[in-house]
């Protein structure tokens, strides 16, 4: 039997004597289930990740030795989750954790600083191919796509600081599903950017609403695992490395922004450039907004 470490509040709540389901893609790290009662994903994943919504952290470190397929059957039973007879996870030794995104501050003067430094250290070491342009791309789809995230994103982005509410939804709508990888650059970019929007006393709130009207549209647009990172981060849900850099870069030192900065650009291949890059769009915007 393994025991669970550290789960999202939500997925605790869910894990009930009723809860059933089916294993929906497997990885190194990462065990994707899809709820038999309302399709939502659900994800095991192994000490090497971090806190995130919708995920129960276990004590293995690999899934690889398992033999779990997709499609095999999830339950709980006696207080254990059960993937066939293939895992058995304790549940009640979990702690509960749920993201806390920080206040926006007032005085913005630590934020403009870090941000130079974290800019810098993006353009030096961030993964390109998707928001970041590579400087020399593979093949003309990775240009076109590259040129069409720049104009897209660079749209989104003017939309905010003209404080114009109507073409929000479609500029947001139209990055979803373009780029490279597992989850695409524009979701990613998204996933960001909606953090931000989120901050208590963030100057783009306003646009709150509109992250949630996004969801109800973008289903069609991208994978399972995408939309349901991008609907927990419509409703300011984030993993912990993305509440713990947006921490740093508003209040700490340029080593700690730098630190956390590193965690989240380790996520995914280019995923965590591509959310770092949103999480930027969205702090510049708040400082133009902001005075």
């Amino acid at each position: 039997m393994i025991h669970a470490k550290l789960g999202d509040d939500y997925f605790l709540q869910q894990i009930v004597a009723t809860f059933t389901g089916t294993v929906h893609s497997v990885f190194k790290h990462a065990l994707n289930i899809r709820s038999d009662g309302n399709d939502e994903i659900f994800t095991l994943a192994t000490k090497a990740m971090d806190r995130a919504p919708n995920t129960l952290v276990i004590g293995l470190d690999t899934l690889d030795h398992l033999g779990i397929q997709q499609h095999d059957r999830v339950s709980v039973r006696h207080n254990q989750l059960l993937i066939e007879e293939k895992l058995i996870i304790a549940i009640p030794t979990a702690s509960r954790w749920q993201c806390q995104l920080p206040i926006y501050p007032a005085n913005c003067t630590r934020l403009k600083m870090n941000m130079i430094r974290v800019k810098q250290f993006i353009d030096l070491h961030g993964k390109g191919g998707g928001i970041k342009r590579n400087d020399s791309p593979v093949s003309e789809f990775e240009a076109e796509t590259s040129r069409l995230l720049q104009q897209r994103t660079t749209l989104l982005y003017e939309e905010i600081l003209n404080q114009r509410l109507d073409r929000f939804q479609a500029y947001a709508a139209d990055l979803v599903g373009l780029g490279p990888g597992l989850t695409p650059s524009g979701d990613d970019f998204l996933v960001g950017l909606f953090a931000i929007i989120h901050l208590q006393n963030s100057p783009c709130s306003m646009y709150k609403p509109l992250c949630e009207s996004v969801i109800k549209v973008i289903q069609p647009l991208t994978n399972e695992i995408s939309f349901t990172t991008l609907k927990k981060a419509a409703y300011g849900q984030v993993r912990e490395s993305i509440c713990s850099f947006i921490h740093a870069i508003l209040y700490g030192t340029e080593v700690e922004s730098i630190e956390a900065l590193r965690k989240v650009l380790a996520i995914g291949s280019s995923s965590g450039t591509d959310i770092a890059l949103g999480l930027i769009s969205g702090l510049e915007a708040n400082i133009k907004l902001g005075g």
